[in-house]
């Protein structure tokens, strides 16, 4: 059986591609006739217009008008040494916007300047208020290179030598040139140092003189104005860290420490000289402390650590102190044994570590050392 295939028309195509055309044609040619026989439609219609350019006329001039002009502005989040100046720039460009005119891009133009501002953001309050949001990125440290110094902020990025403070501690001497403002500086040594600093609580910060690397195996170091070591290690875990300093400070007896080991925060360890160590004297509490005269935390550091503590770790009792810490006399601790994984996992459900305390008046050694023990107990943050 023989079929027969017919060649298909070109002009079939054709009519197939244009029906869509026709129909829109037809339903066009429909409204104009219907808007011809209803007086009413047409009417409406050239009333709607007339009145779209007038309305969006209207609602351009209302955007510029006096009646939803920025008349209060409410800067938030400044802090640093900046902050009147900041704000006097923010005034003065939100002073030419509205409510609903409100142009991002011409409020960071007017910061531009001031490498600490990180971010702004804006949120109209009709009629005639402005709040501002400001994001900084506030100095930590100071890096000398080359004989040029510089402020730093947390996360690397270069603030200038405008921000430099007596109260900002040192870092070790870099290489090369000092890179332009608002540029990030190198180094993986020299940003683990700002890491530890940018999570530092503000009642410590201005008692930091330097960071360092330790050349016994202590790592990276804090060095207090007063001449007391803090042993971090690396920068891990900075905020646990620190809170198991600050719980140590406000302990009585880690008067008269050397050096506070935090490399392990749930088992941080208090050094002591020798000379200090056969001062040893007990409190009332029986606590065992140290009369020398070896470097610690100034009394209103401590009393204003233990004002802040209830904050820092999420509603705990700031009373809870960093007693139980292994004590030594010596000059550098020795590693803990006990690695950060297997403390935080031998803790789990508590919150806190357990750390290790030395019992009785203190034991000599054939080196002459002894240990005291340094309180009651120390929680990680």
């Amino acid at each position: 059986m023989e079929r027969s295939i017919a060649a298909r028309s070109p002009i079939g195509s054709l009519d197939i591609l244009w029906r869509p055309f026709e129909a829109a044609a037809g339903l066009t040619r429909d409204s104009f006739q219907a808007i011809a026989r209803h007086r009413r439609l047409r009417v409406a219609l050239l009333a709607m217009l007339v009145a779209l350019p007038l309305f969006a006329g209207g609602w351009l001039e209302l955007r510029k008008s006096s009646f939803v002009a920025v008349e209060h502005v409410h800067v938030r989040g400044l802090e640093g040494p900046q902050a009147q100046a900041i704000e006097a720039a923010l005034d003065g460009a939100a002073s030419h916007m509205s409510t609903l005119a409100v142009n991002p891009a011409a409020l960071r133009a007017a910061v531009a300047s001031f490498p600490v501002v990180r971010s702004v953001s804006a949120i109209p309050s009709f009629p005639h208020g402005l709040r501002i949001e400001v994001s900084e990125q506030l100095p930590v440290a100071a890096l000398t290179i080359a004989g040029q110094r510089t402020a730093l902020a947390a996360d690397g990025v270069v603030l200038g030598p405008g921000l430099i403070t007596g109260s900002l501690p040192a870092l070790s001497e870099g290489q090369g040139i000092v890179p332009q403002v608002g540029r990030h500086v190198q180094g993986a040594s020299l940003l683990a140092e700002l890491a530890i600093l940018g999570a530092e609580p503000k009642p410590l910060a201005r008692f930091d003189a330097r960071v360092f690397t330790g050349s016994k195996g202590e790592g990276l170091t804090v060095a207090m104005r007063d001449g007391l070591l803090v042993y971090f290690g690396d920068a891990t875990r900075p905020h646990a860290k620190w809170l198991s300093l600050a719980r140590v400070l406000a302990d009585p007896s880690s008067a008269g420490a050397t050096y506070i080991d935090v490399r392990v925060p749930e088992r941080p360890a208090a050094g002591f000289s020798s000379a200090s160590a056969l001062t040893e004297s007990t409190d009332s509490t029986g606590a065992t402390g140290s009369t020398g005269a070896s470097a610690t935390a100034p009394e209103a550091t401590v009393a204003e650590l233990a004002a802040k503590l209830t904050e820092s770790t999420n509603g705990e009792p700031a009373a809870t102190t960093a007693g139980g810490a292994t004590s030594t006399a010596g000059a550098s601790p020795e590693p803990q044994a006990t690695s950060e994984a297997e403390a935080s996992s031998a803790t789990a459900g508590t919150g806190a570590g357990e750390a290790e305390s030395t019992s009785g008046s203190g034991e000599s050694t054939s080196s002459g050392e002894s240990e005291s023990s340094a309180g009651t107990g120390s929680t990680g943050g």
